[in-house]
């Protein structure tokens, strides 16, 4: 029977599920499309299957190509039954730790193909013999960096370990270190593979992606998640190259550029220096501990005291933190916003770009929760209206929202920019305590004079608010 069909056509299969991928990252950059992002990118992802199973099909005898196809097969059927189990008890406040989690086996995969590309190399042309070599040194480097870096992260994010970053004496100098010994043993390797050079690499790249993120703060944890997710996709890239599977290349690139562009827009919107959050902090000092008792009188509310606000009021401006995520109040926030739209107020959202502990994490809760997309607002867009705004509802979010970023000079979270929420008429700062955010950086938001605190959980809160505004007439 002839099969010779099969390589032109499956090929051509890869080139359509790279279109695919290339169009979910086009979807997924905006609210509406985003659905339609995940489609594609499932269908993407589905013909790359069929197409990689066609080609084990064609390129192996018959015996061999059973037994692979079922070993494949019970391995996606294990994959995708833990896959879906642990997708299912997942919640959205443990969202960024899981996905720290999954950049982990990715890293962990490219170094089981880097080794096995070294032990089983195949048949290799002569005169490619030292391009493999690099490949199989890199590949193992970066899925090394990774899958230790992920995990680090996996700990913060859980808070399994603490946040705070780890000052080792001459962190920067070790750092430097080990990607000059990882230049020097590369170029060794290539002339002359030997296996203790490889181990000796495996146990640098390990150390190196630990102590990169354990020395990275937990105010900066929502950027080393995409730093990781870009490290995924260049190890994702370079087991590509070993296994000389153009698609999984093209995939792993797409991923590592977009990962590396969205860390890149995170720093700017943090006033972090890029290279110095993927270097693990080079170059910055580690900023003195701040305070975390915050100093003035802290002025109280209560949710009838909040409800007759909300009503009087022209224009509401909500700013959501990883607070609301905890409390999974994005259902009733999502119905005090059509309550008082059908009271004729303004209802907007203001999203930092690092609100939550994941790139986008309060936009996913928000779309959840059925908010319309045309009141959800970035920072950018949003930042200049705050002084013209009745009142602000500042619901679980801290640090975003903290005046210290453009007032204090000395605070650790100095040139950030953050939602000039303060500018309001009347701020109500919905928290369970008085306990600093994630950064661990005092906040006089909450003891200016326009501010009131509505202590409790947010869910409760708003539930409660929702019931007087109820009693309250248009």
């Amino acid at each position: 029977m002839d099969i010779s069909w099969i390589a032109p056509v499956a090929t051509g299969a890869f080139i359509v599920a790279a279109l695919a991928f290339v169009l979910s990252l086009a979807g997924l950059s905006r609210h509406e499309t985003a659905r339609a992002g995940v489609a594609y990118g499932i269908a993407g992802m589905t013909l790359a299957i069929a197409a990689t199973f066609a080609l084990l099909v064609s390129g192996l005898p018959a015996t061999d190509a059973v037994i692979g196809i079922v070993a494949a097969i019970i391995a996606l059927a294990i994959g995708a039954a833990i896959g879906l189990w642990r997708a299912r008890r997942v919640q959205m406040t443990g969202m960024p730790q899981f996905i720290a989690l999954m950049h982990s086996f990715v890293g962990l995969a490219a170094v089981l193909i880097g080794w096995n590309g070294y032990l089983h190399p195949g048949a290799i042309p002569h005169e490619l013999e030292g391009i493999h070599h690099a490949e199989v040194f890199i590949g193992v480097f970066i899925g090394a960096v990774t899958f230790t870096g992920s995990i680090i992260a996996y700990l913060k994010l859980s808070e399994r370990m603490k946040s705070a970053p780890l000052v080792l004496p001459g962190r920067n100098w070790l750092n430097l270190a080990a990607l000059v010994a990882f230049i020097a043993f590369t170029v060794w390797f290539v002339i002359d593979p030997q296996l203790w050079l490889l181990i000796v690499v495996t146990i640098i790249a390990l150390a190196l992606g630990l102590h990169l993120v354990a020395s990275i703060g937990g105010g900066d944890m929502p950027v080393v998640i995409s730093m990781l997710n870009s490290y995924s996709g260049w190890a994702a890239a370079a087991s590509g190259f070993l296994l000389s599977n153009d698609l999984l290349i093209i995939a792993g690139a797409l991923v590592g550029a977009s990962g590396a562009y969205l860390s890149y827009i995170m720093c700017r919107a943090m006033n972090r220096s890029f290279i110095s959050v993927i270097l693990g902090g080079f170059g910055i000092a580690a900023p003195a501990k701040a305070g975390h008792e915050e100093e003035g009188e802290v002025r109280e509310t209560t949710a009838a005291e909040v409800a007759a606000s909300l009503a009087d009021a022209k224009s509401v401006i909500i700013t959501p933190g990883y607070g609301m995520a905890v409390a999974q109040a994005q259902y009733p926030v999502a119905e005090l916003t059509r309550v008082l739209r059908e009271r004729g107020v303004d209802v907007r959202f203001g999203i930092h770009p690092v609100a939550g502990r994941l790139p986008g994490h309060m936009n996913v809760l928000l779309a959840e929760a059925k908010v319309p997309y045309d009141v959800v607002l970035e920072m950018d867009e949003i930042n200049d209206d705050f002084a013209a705004t009745s009142v602000v509802l500042v619901i679980g979010a801290n640090d975003t929202v903290n005046p210290a970023a453009s007032q204090d000079p000395n605070s650790p979270i100095a040139g950030m920019p953050v939602l000039h929420v303060w500018e309001a008429d009347e701020v109500i700062v919905f928290k369970r305590s008085m306990a600093s955010g994630y950064a661990g950086v005092a906040n006089p938001l909450f003891t200016r004079e326009n501010s009131r605190m509505l202590f409790g959980d947010a869910k409760d809160r708003v539930e409660d608010i929702l019931r007087e505004l109820a009693s309250v007439r248009v």
